[in-house]
């Protein structure tokens, strides 16, 4: 973790850190299987493939595979059919997730200033935040494609901070992933792990053995804690 103190900005990831959206994302995922004549996926099976953008969650829906990549025109094929598909359910069955609301008001009442960065593409991050009611809450908004990488680069987090005029010491990333830790880690911030989202499959509990995380906290209300305590002025011991 960063030692230069206080934390003044939180970078907050969107699908599986405030909202749950793996209904509606597996909705427009099955029917894109459905018009290339394939079957359907569970939902976490979808779920385990969200993290890394729209392109990558094509690639993963169309083989099945974390590693998979479709052949080129599969692949642009069913990446217009989401797009088409998720523009009409995008925010209609979204749900925030418990702690959300009062963790994001607890991180404002502490004077913290709050992005939003997420690998979803603008064009869909956008009216989900409105549709939801957490545009509001957020001065900024990173997405998909404004940076020429996306998580887990760092690229993401530092445009947050050089936008808000901070530091990367003075920023720290709130997200559901390893994906999130090795950006923010990446980036020099502090970095909190929710345990209750997607992780593309893989417990937080890695990241957070593997020194990608400074912790793992229950919800945003646990988040805001946390950043309160580590941005206290230190206690002087009289000599």
């Amino acid at each position: 973790m960063p030692e230069s103190r206080p934390l003044r900005a939180a970078l907050i990831d969107l699908d599986g850190t405030l909202l749950d959206t793996a209904g509606e994302l597996a909705a427009a995922v099955n029917a894109m299987r459905r018009d290339l004549a394939r079957p359907p996926l569970p939902v976490s099976r979808i779920a385990s493939f969200v993290g890394k953008g729209a392109a990558v969650l094509v690639h993963r829906a169309l083989t099945d595979s974390h590693e998979g990549r479709a052949d080129e025109t599969a692949h642009e094929q069913g990446l217009a059919a989401f797009k088409r598909h998720y523009e009409h359910i995008n925010g209609t069955q979204a749900q925030i997730y418990p702690g959300v609301l009062d963790g994001l008001a607890a991180l404002r009442a502490q004077g913290l200033r709050l992005a939003c960065v997420t690998n979803k593409p603008r064009d869909f991050a956008q009216p989900l935040l409105a549709r939801t009611g957490l545009a509001r809450h957020f001065e900024l908004l990173v997405a998909g494609g404004d940076t020429p990488r996306a998580k887990p680069h760092p690229d993401p987090f530092e445009r947050a901070a050089q936008h808000l005029k901070f530091g990367v010491e003075q920023c720290a990333v709130i997200g559901d992933s390893a994906n999130d830790a090795h950006a923010g880690r990446a980036a020099g911030m502090a970095v909190l792990l929710v345990p209750y989202g997607y992780s593309e499959g893989e417990p937080v509990s890695h990241a957070f053995d593997a020194g990608l995380c400074d912790a793992i906290v229950s919800d945003l209300v646990a988040a805001a804690a946390w950043i309160a305590r580590h941005s206290a002025p230190p206690t002087h011991i009289p000599q």
